[in-house]
């Protein structure tokens, strides 16, 4: 057994007896056992990610701790862009999409995107595709949020003038895909910051 291998057995040891630990501190953060379980998936994901930086001969438990209490504060951070789904105004508001041009316009935003300057194009991306804040797109970009703002007016106002002057290169991609190939661009760019 190499030492890294030995390494990783004695953190898994020493790990699995602090669970229902943290399953209790989780459950004392959200009130909820669904999402404490979901809280502290997470948070040993991260700690088994992380297991290299952990001390050893410290409290495991506090370290532990540590992580869930942060993802919790991210988790409400971030939870209050979204809400929840109600079925009679999702039926009042939801149309079926009669528009047969929609596919070939979005394609047409899609080929445009690309003829952006590189840091123009993420920007835009991360903030209109991906629905990202802005403070979240300067983390994954390494930039002040200044200028994550700057480079979205500039390429929306840059992506204006493409689509007014119809000078839009092909790539051969087929219109249908434009969704897909936008979300992909997003999921990508946003990975960056894991």
């Amino acid at each position: 057994m190499d030492a890294q291998t030995a390494a990783d057995e004695a953190f898994r040891a020493e790990l699995t007896p602090v669970i229902p630990h943290m399953r209790a501190f989780a459950r004392t953060l959200c009130g909820n056992a669904t999402e404490a379980d979901d809280l502290v998936q997470e948070a040993l994901a991260k700690a088994w990610k992380s297991r290299s930086s952990y001390q050893p001969d410290t409290s495991l438990k506090s370290w532990t701790f540590t992580i869930i209490r942060n993802q919790f504060y991210s988790d409400k951070r971030r939870s209050w862009r979204q809400t929840a789904l109600d079925p009679e105004m999702a039926e009042r508001t939801l149309v079926a999409v009669t528009n047969p041009t929609g596919a070939l316009e979005l394609d047409e935003v899609r080929r445009a995107l690309a003829m952006l300057p590189d840091d123009q194009r993420e920007a835009l991306i991360l903030v209109g595709v991906a629905g990202l804040a802005y403070e979240e797109v300067s983390a994954i970009c390494g930039c002040a949020e200044g200028t994550i703002k700057s480079r979205v007016s500039r390429a929306r106002q840059r992506l204006a003038d493409i689509m007014a002057g119809g000078r839009i290169s092909e790539d051969g991609a087929t219109p249908a895909a434009a969704m897909d190939s936008l979300l992909a661009d997003a999921r990508r760019l946003a990975a960056r910051a894991a």
